[in-house]
């Protein structure tokens, strides 16, 4: 019985990286401060869904300024832990970026109160390097794209992330936490 459930195993595993696919399990560690949380949305039959680790305020300034946990001019996770993931079936027209379908890590330029965000083709990397910084090659950056900006009406305690469909074709991604909405249309083919 225990070879027939190793057998089983491996041919997951086996069928996983044959096929390309990243398992959302992979990206789903478990934190009680920032727990894992997923989004997703299906658009002319493709999925496209999102792993990050969702941080709490909890008192803190998260956003520019002094003694913000991002400082403006600074590169964000998008979340806790381990850096925010992208799949993608559909080829993605984000604004003027282009990016194809395959796997992706996400991150956001924070441009005193302007974010742009960032689609990088390295994955599995922690979020940030032991000096702050994001743990990004921006070599491997497919680009980066303005988001729309907005405050929210209420304190965001838990940030969430979410994918939505926005019409035939289209989708929106949509941030938010502490005092911040930030989003961006896209178009799925």
């Amino acid at each position: 019985m225990r070879r027939i459930a190793t057998c089983a195993l491996l041919l997951t595993g086996a069928l996983a990286v044959g096929f390309g696919q990243t398992p959302k399990e992979k990206f789903m560690t478990a934190n009680p401060q920032s727990p894992p949380a997923e989004t997703s949305v299906t658009i002319n039959g493709k999925q496209i869904w999102i792993v990050y680790h969702a941080p709490s305020v909890r008192g803190r300034k998260i956003f520019g300024g002094a003694g913000a946990l991002q400082p403006d001019d600074s590169v964000w996770r998008l979340g806790a832990d381990q850096a925010t993931f992208l799949h993608t079936d559909a080829d993605l027209q984000i604004n003027k970026l282009k990016v194809s379908k395959g796997e992706y890590t996400l991150f956001a330029a924070l441009d005193k109160g302007k974010w742009q965000l960032i689609v990088n083709k390295q994955t599995g990397q922690w979020g940030i390097k032991r000096d702050g910084s994001a743990n990004r090659d921006d070599s491997n950056d497919v680009g980066r794209t303005p988001m729309t900006m907005s405050k929210a009406k209420t304190l965001v305690e838990k940030q969430t992330i979410t994918l939505s469909s926005a019409g035939k074709n289209k989708g929106k991604l949509q941030i938010e936490f502490e005092n911040v909405v930030a989003s961006v249309q896209f178009t799925a083919k």
